[in-house]
């Protein structure tokens, strides 16, 4: 079976054309291969599927004839993902949760004071190091 449709029948593109462009990408490997779409995949294979910022690691099992439902997957396919590629996705959500989007308005108050508070520690700190050469 195709790698592409392979990936769409185990659910992890919700469309084939999804699927190839990944393929397309390099975002699937198999070992250090980046396979094509075309590709060929049968059973005891270990693919590499970059998607979300997760470089996810499959078995695959066996291989459907058509698309699968969801709780069938595990027939097919088994995931040997390390856990700390998914507490990595946990800690870029918690960085980027703090961080105002562009275009989201007006600083909040408690934004104006933050910014203010920063340039006024950044004007001490390049004063600092002149008094020092001063002296």
């Amino acid at each position: 079976m195709r790698v592409d449709k392979f990936l769409w029948c185990v659910r992890y593109f919700k469309t084939r054309s999804i699927a190839t462009n990944a393929c397309k990408q390099g975002k699937v490997r198999l070992g250090d291969e980046i396979l094509k779409p075309s590709k060929e995949v049968f059973p005891g294979d270990k693919l590499r599927v970059r998607k979300n910022q997760i470089n996810y690691e499959i078995e695959v099992l066996d291989t459907p004839k058509s698309r699968v439902g969801a709780k069938l997957v595990n027939l097919y396919i088994h995931d040997i993902t390390p856990k700390e590629a998914f507490e990595k996705l946990d800690l870029l959500k918690y960085s980027k949760d703090y961080y105002r989007k562009k275009g989201t308005g007006r600083p909040t108050k408690k934004d104006r004071r933050d910014i203010d508070d920063w340039f006024e520690n950044a004007a001490d700190e390049i004063k600092k190091p002149k008094e020092k050469e001063d002296e």
